[in-house]
């Protein structure tokens, strides 16, 4: 599929089918993650691929939000690290995207479970404690994102978009 094909069809997918995912379609997804652009070529990101059912359930319990991991098949965690580069969130982020379009363009779903809160501190440090003690994840990593992923056990409508000229400007901003 071509990459805009792939961008224009992602959705978020909140139910998937009892499928396991296979290693070989894993690491492709973990490639894309790898691969993903960094600020300075400083590598501020790191992911943790979980697939245990049990400890898929626990992660399920991170934030209320996030109940698609019951049926979820596989999950990466992506995490940043401050100490190493000032652009770890940018850089975290910019990985994820490029997750999940690794997963759309091989047939996968993806639920987005936001762990890392920068506008509630008291909160993205409750999800990330607990993520961090389930996982056994260093004090210095920030816990940005849990990717939650799966075939597809539902067809999310179509994307309503507002008008491009409400969201793209050319020379300055109207």
């Amino acid at each position: 599929m071509a990459i805009l094909d792939v961008i224009k069809s992602r959705r978020e997918i909140t139910k998937f089918e009892e499928r396991k995912i296979l290693d070989e379609v894993m690491e492709e997804i973990l490639d894309a993650a790898y691969y993903a652009p960094t600020g300075n070529n400083l590598l501020s990101r790191e992911f943790i691929v979980v697939k245990d059912r049990r400890k898929l359930d626990q992660l399920e319990s991170t934030t209320p939000f996030m109940k698609w991991m019951s049926t979820a098949q596989g999950a990466i965690v992506v995490t940043g690290r401050p100490k190493i580069s000032k652009y770890w969130l940018q850089d975290a982020s910019i990985a994820c995207g490029f997750i999940w379009l690794a997963a759309t363009e091989l047939g996968l779903g993806l639920g987005f479970g936001a762990v890392y809160h920068s506008e509630d501190e008291e909160e993205s440090v409750k999800r990330e404690s607990y993520v961090r003690e389930k996982l056994n994840i260093p004090a210095d990593r920030r816990i940005v994102a849990i990717l939650g992923l799966g075939y597809p056990g539902e067809k999310p409508k179509e994307k309503k978009l507002n008008e491009r000229t409400e969201t793209i400007f050319y020379e300055k901003f109207k």
